[in-house]
C-alpha cells in the first residue's frame, strides 16, 4: 500500500513538472507579417498585383507567390516551374528562396509558385523591392521584379 502511494505521488509530481514546463516553453518562431502584397512587372509576360506568403520554422523559411494578374501562358503540370525568389536584406545582401513547387495550371490560370525554401536568421528583414522572381518553364526564363516596396512592409523573422 505504501509503495502505491509513493508511486502515485511521484507520478503526480512528474505530471505537474511536465505541465509547468509546457507553460514556460518558448513560443514557436514566427515571421511578421505573414503575407504582403506587391506590384510585379514580368515584362512581356504581364504584371500586376501579387501576394507573397511567408512561413518560418527555426532557420528554415518558405515563400509562396500568387498572382491573378500574372497568368500561365500555357498549361503547366504540377511542380514544373523552377523558381528562384531573391529578396533584399535590410542589412545588405540578398536571400534566395528556391524550388520547383507549383500546382497544375491551365493556360490563363493565375500563377502560383511555392512554397519555395530558404534559410533565414533571427532578425532578418526581407523585402521584394530590389529583388526578383525568376521562373524557368520549358527552358524559358521569366523574370519578374517588384515596382515598389511591398505592403505592409518587409518580412521580419524571429
Amino acid at each position: 500500500m505504501r509503495a502505491t502511494r509513493i508511486t502515485s505521488g511521484a507520478a503526480m509530481a512528474l505530471g505537474a513538472l511536465a505541465a509547468a514546463s509546457l507553460a514556460f516553453a518558448p513560443s514557436a518562431l514566427a515571421v511578421t507579417p505573414q503575407s504582403a502584397t506587391l506590384t510585379a512587372d514580368c515584362g512581356s509576360f504581364g504584371g500586376g498585383d501579387a501576394t507573397l506568403t511567408a512561413t518560418q520554422d527555426g532557420t528554415s523559411a518558405t515563400m509562396t507567390l500568387t498572382s491573378s494578374a500574372v497568368t500561365a501562358p500555357i498549361a503547366l503540370s504540377e511542380d514544373s516551374i523552377a523558381s528562384t525568389l531573391t529578396l533584399v536584406k535590410a542589412s545588405g545582401g540578398t536571400t534566395d528562396f528556391t524550388g520547383t513547387k507549383n500546382p497544375a495550371m491551365a493556360a490563363g490560370d493565375p500563377v502560383t509558385v511555392g512554397p519555395l525554401s530558404g534559410t533565414v536568421a533571427s532578425g532578418d528583414s526581407l523585402e521584394a523591392f530590389g529583388g526578383s522572381l525568376k521562373m524557368t518553364v520549358f527552358g524559358i526564363t521569366i523574370t519578374c521584379t517588384a515596382t515598389g516596396p511591398q505592403s505592409p512592409g518587409p518580412f521580419v523573422f524571429d
